[in-house]
């Protein structure tokens, strides 16, 4: 399986975040229950690589029907706001 790339992040307040793209190396994404980006920091380093695009490394979101045995199987992935939280917005409950 392929780690699937995230392919927009909407929070622009993360540190990782330039121009929509998020450029950490890997995300985690939620816990058990819900899909929050686990990721997410507002401390900014001028060491982030721009050439980088994340993938997500793990999801721990039990619920989600793109779950297989704590690896994302989906294409791609967005992240955003949902409410007050920062989550997944692939997100899709089985």
């Amino acid at each position: 399986m392929e780690m699937p790339m995230v392919s927009n992040c909407e929070v622009s307040e993360c540190a990782y975040n330039i121009d929509s793209m998020c450029h950490a190396m890997a995300i985690t994404v939620g816990d058990s229950v819900h899909p929050k980006c686990d990721t997410f920091c507002t401390s900014y380093t001028e060491e982030i690589d721009e050439e980088c695009v994340a993938g997500v490394g793990a999801c721990k979101t039990n619920s989600c029907v793109y779950n297989e045995g704590l690896e994302c199987s989906a294409d791609d992935i967005c992240v955003g706001f949902n409410q007050e939280e920062i989550d997944c917005l692939t997100y899709q409950h089985r």
